[in-house]
C-alpha cells in the first residue's frame, strides 16, 4: 500500500471523487513534492504482528461494530492544517451547509431531495496503534426523521473515517499545526465522497489520493490474515488473478478451504509475533505449485487482484471489507 500515483488534472463537475481531489494549493503541491521524493521506501523483510493494545479499552464497541461488514474505499491523505478535535461540532455544521449549497448548485450529491440531512463528526477512541497516534474520527451523513415527534436519526447515507495506526515515522516529520491522519476510508456514494473531499481540501489545505493495493501487498495481506485465529470460519480463502489478454482480460479464481490454508501457513511460519518476506513468498509459491500441478497454469505469470479470507477481503482497486464478527 505504498503506491500513491495520481493523474494530474483540474477539478470538474464529474462525479468521480478523484476528479475533485487533484486541485492542489501551493502548500499541497509542496507536500506532494516531498511525498514523491520519499515515496521509494523499501518494504521491510519482516513485519511485526501488532498485539492487543491497552488503548483498545477505550474503544466504543457500538462504533466499531458499525465499521464492520462494510466495503471501504481507501484514500491516502496529507496532514490536515489547523484541524482541532474541539471543533467537531462546528465542522459538522459547516460541512452540512456546504453539502446543501452544492446540492442547490445542481451537483449530484445523493443526500435526499429535500436536503433534510444531518452531518455528524465524532471521535473513534482507541482506534490507533500507539498513544502518540492522533485519534481517529468518523464523519456521517444521516437523513433526518420527517416526523417532528420522533427524536431519532434516519438512515446513514454516507460514512467516512480518518485514522493513523503506528504512524511514528510520519509524525516525526509533521509540525504542530498539522494533524497526521494518512488513511481515509469511505463508504457510500462516490458523489458524496467527492463533495466531502472538496470541503476537507478547502478547509484544511489537505490533499486526497486514491489508494491502490498492489499484488505484493495483497500477498502480505493474504498470509497475515490466514495466520489469524478465528472462532469459526465464515468463508473460503479465495484468490483472484487477472490474465491480460485480448479482446478482454481473463480472471482466474482459486478457492481453498480456510483450514487447509491455515495448515499450510502453520507449516511455513516459524517465528511467533512476526511475518517475514521469505514466509510470504513460500506461502504463495506453494499455492502456485498446487494450482499448476492440477491445471498446468503458471499463476506467477498473472497478476493477483483480490484476496478474500474469513478475516477480511481486499481488492487492488483500493477496496477492503472486514469480515470478522
Amino acid at each position: 500500500m505504498d503506491s500513491y500515483d495520481v493523474p494530474e488534472s483540474t477539478p470538474s463537475a464529474s462525479s468521480r471523487p478523484e476528479d475533485y481531489f487533484v486541485g492542489a494549493t501551493p502548500l499541497q503541491k509542496r507536500l506532494e513534492s516531498i511525498r514523491k521524493q520519499t515515496s521509494f521506501i523499501p518494504t521491510p523483510p519482516r513485519r511485526k504482528v501488532p498485539q492487543c493494545s491497552q488503548l483498545q479499552e477505550d474503544v466504543d464497541p457500538q462504533k466499531v461494530a458499525f465499521l464492520l461488514h462494510k466495503q471501504w474505499t481507501l484514500y491516502s491523505l496529507t496532514p490536515l492544517y489547523k484541524f482541532s478535535y474541539s471543533n467537531l461540532k462546528e465542522y459538522s455544521r459547516l460541512l452540512n451547509a456546504f453539502i446543501v449549497a452544492e446540492k442547490q448548485k445542481g451537483l449530484a450529491v445523493e443526500v435526499g431531495e429535500d436536503f433534510n440531512i444531518k452531518v455528524i463528526f465524532s471521535t473513534l477512541l482507541g482506534m490507533k496503534g500507539t498513544q502518540r497516534d492522533p485519534e481517529a474520527f468518523l464523519v456521517q451523513i444521516l437523513s433526518k426523521s420527517q416526523l417532528p415527534s420522533e427524536n431519532r436519526e434516519g438512515k446513514v447515507l454516507w460514512t467516512g473515517w480518518f485514522c493513523c495506526i503506528f504512524g511514528d515515522s510520519l509524525l516525526e516529520t509533521v509540525s504542530e499545526d498539522f494533524t497526521c491522519l494518512p488513511l481515509f476510508l469511505a463508504n457510500g456514494a462516490e458523489s458524496n465522497t467527492a463533495i466531502i473531499g472538496t470541503w476537507f481540501q478547502k478547509t484544511f489545505d489537505c490533499y486526497f489520493s486514491p489508494l491502490t493495493i498492489n499484488a505484493f501487498n495483497l500477498s502480505w495481506m493474504a498470509a497475515m490474515w490466514t495466520a489469524c485465529k478465528v472462532d469459526h470460519y465464515v468463508a473460503t480463502t479465495e484468490f483472484l488473478w487477472s490474465v491480460p489478454c485480448s479482446p478482454q482480460s481473463l480472471d482466474i479464481s482459486y478457492a481453498i478451504h480456510p483450514e487447509d490454508a491455515k495448515a499450510l501457513w502453520d507449516s511455513i511460519h516459524k517465528t511467533p509475533g512476526e511475518v517475514t518476506q521469505e514466509e510470504v513468498d513460500l506461502f504463495m509459491d506453494c499455492l502456485y505449485s498446487h494450482f499448476h500441478r492440477h491445471f498446468k497454469i503458471h499463476l506467477s505469470a498473472t497478476r493477483l487482484v483480490r484476496v478474500s479470507t474469513s478475516v477480511a477481503s481486499a481488492h487492488t482497486d483500493g477496496k477492503i471489507k472486514d469480515s470478522v464478527s
